[in-house]
Parts: C-alpha cells; structure tokens; sequence
C-alpha cells in the first residue's frame, strides 16, 4: 500500500532527526549535515575522518588526510554544537559536556515538536489518501471500509510516534 509506505517514510525521518537531539553523550549520528571545506567542496565530515567514540563523553574524529584537520576544525566551531573542538595535531576529540537539568528539558522539548511535526506529516498523507479514496467513486460501504483502514493504520502510526518519543524522553532525562 502506497500510503503504508508514505507513513514508515514519515517515521523513519522522525527517528533520523531525533538522532540528531543529543543526550549528554557521544554520538558520532551529532555530525550528520555538518559539511567540512575540503579542496573547496562541501564533504561531509563522515567522508573526511574516521569517527569513533572512545568514552561514553567523547568523540574522536581521525581524518583520512591530515590536510584535512583544519577545514575539519573549522566546520565543527561553525557549526554552533556547543562543544569546543581539541586538535591535537593528529585528531580532534570532541567531549560533550554534562547536559544540565534546564537544558535535558529544553531537548525534550525539541523532541516533542519533532514529534508534532511528523503527526502533522502523517495526517497530512491520510488526507491525501481519503482525498484519493472519494476520488475513485466506490460504493459507498467499502469507501468507508476503505477510509477506516486509513484511520487504523495512522492510528497505529501515531502509537509508533508516542513510543519513540516516551523512549526519547527517557533518553534525554536520564541522568
């Protein structure tokens, strides 16, 4: 069903953008769409260093060509993180400070309006779906049929929604 899929897509691209809201510790997933100058081309920082996490706080960024570190430096200080790079000449560590109550709090924050936004993606996609469902001028018992499956499947949608963010929250407030 095309809907179905429109509706994992909608899901999946919650999950690559919760990613993206750190939990106080290290995530090499932290530097997706951070893009580093190197030899005047955009390349984003995974194609340019090898990335590893060697404590739970830190990140290691080892490039493939030491010409690298410091377009590598650079895009990660303008990249507004939060977190002062430490080049060392060989390779940048990242450590990621203790995420303060306030600041636990606004990220869960920031996970509920990415959260919102899907929902109101998903809707979206049934609207289309339902739009599409009258359209074909069915009889009318299985435009309804037709139209409750829709509602089934983006109610299930949103329960998907509700569980990925309460495990986001947890995630976020612990400790």
């Amino acid at each position: 069903m095309d809907t179905e899929l429109k509706f994992m897509k909608s899901i999946e691209n919650l999950e690559e953008r919760l990613l993206n809201i750190r939990a106080g510790r290290a995530n090499p997933a932290m530097l997706n769409g951070i893009n580093a100058n190197y030899y005047g081309t955009p390349t984003p920082i995974q194609s340019l260093a090898n990335i590893t996490v060697p404590e739970a706080r830190s990140l290691m960024i080892k490039p493939f060509d030491k010409s690298a570190l410091k377009d590598i430096e650079r895009a990660l200080n303008e990249a507004n993180l939060g977190i002062t790079p430490v080049n060392n000449g060989e390779v940048i560590i990242l450590t990621v400070p203790e995420l303060t109550e306030e600041k636990r709090r606004e990220y869960v924050k920031m996970a509920k309006s990415v959260c919102e936004e899907a929902r109101v993606s998903l809707r979206n996609i049934r609207q289309e779906a339902n739009n599409d469902i009258k359209k074909k001028e069915l009889p009318e018992d299985e435009e309804k049929k037709e139209l409750d499956n829709i509602q089934d499947l983006i109610n299930t949608y949103n329960k998907k929604i509700d569980e990925i963010f309460k495990n986001k929250e947890t995630e976020l407030m612990r400790v």
